[in-house]
């Protein structure tokens, strides 16, 4: 987690702190706010600690629990504003996968061109149906989250337009390894590949290919987005990163350069793809 996200979750939980102590009732101490809420005295520690992130909710009940609702915009301002770079998947998923994806399709719609490395898995702008399906099923059975697959497959799909509008550039770089990813059955890769092959030479399109044996400057980390010059998007397994700022921005910038230095493309990319699908058959 970074420094400026656990510093902000940390004076977020001192404001809170405040709230209870300059409550207009009189002093409340942190046992006597716990009953108020009906929650753990532990949950109001790790609040004004910094140690656990609140819930919209738990900010609505704060300020009414300690009598000065007129805070609550001021809390959720505070909590927007962190949670703006750091985006838990607990958070995001906690209604399913669609909504996730709508937002993703706004963020796609309003950029022209995207420099997206993937080392994982296969790019959602490039993906099948039926690979897309197992992905969010996957996903979803990690998370706990709701089971919205086929919500979630038609709303990626329908990102794919995209690819097909005209001044739009898709620049993605795929590690090899991410070609042999047995997210899905094997003939649901076999028909992904295929479909990968088929992309090679489109007009808003540069594919290129990372092979296994390809000298990397880098070592592949984790799979980001370059949206424009405006915003990068990178993910872990707990949470998606939305970095804005111009030096950050540069610096992911820098590395999709490094690691298009040791890609392939056009004829070569889809030979490297061939490969990968043969070897499904053999």
């Amino acid at each position: 987690m970074s420094t400026d996200y656990q510093r902000a979750r940390e004076e977020l939980g001192r404001r809170l702190r405040e709230l209870r102590v300059e409550c207009p009732d009189g002093r409340l101490t942190g046992t006597e706010l716990a009953q108020r809420l009906g929650w753990t005295q532990s949950k109001i520690s790790k609040l004004e600690n910094g140690r656990q992130t609140p819930t919209d909710d738990d900010l609505r009940a704060w300020a009414d629990a300690t009598g000065q609702p007129a805070v609550v915009g001021e809390l959720r301002a505070r909590l927007k504003g962190f949670e703006s770079q750091i985006r838990s998947w607990r958070r995001q998923l906690a209604a399913g996968h669609r909504p996730v994806q709508e937002t993703w399709n706004t963020l796609v719609s309003d950029s022209r061109t995207l420099h997206v490395w993937e080392n994982s898995v296969i790019c959602g702008l490039l993906q099948t149906a039926d690979y897309a399906r197992h992905i969010f099923e996957g996903h979803a059975e990690l998370q706990k989250s709701p089971r919205d697959a086929e919500e979630a497959v038609r709303t990626r799909m329908k990102r794919q337009e995209w690819l097909y509008r005209q001044g739009k550039r898709l620049n993605l770089l795929m590690w090899e390894g991410a070609l042999f990813s047995r997210a899905c059955p094997p003939e649901v890769l076999a028909a992904q590949l295929d479909r990968l092959l088929g992309v090679v030479g489109m007009d808003t399109v540069n594919l290129g290919v990372v092979p296994l044996d390809a000298a990397l400057r880098l070592s592949p980390g984790n799979p980001f987005w370059v949206l424009d010059d405006r915003l990068v998007v990178t993910e872990d397994w707990h949470a998606e990163l939305w970095l804005d700022d111009a030096e950050t921005i540069a610096l992911y910038r820098r590395i999709w350069d490094t690691f298009a230095e040791s890609a392939v493309y056009g004829p070569h990319a889809q030979k490297v793809i061939a490969r990968v699908r043969r070897s499904l058959t053999t």
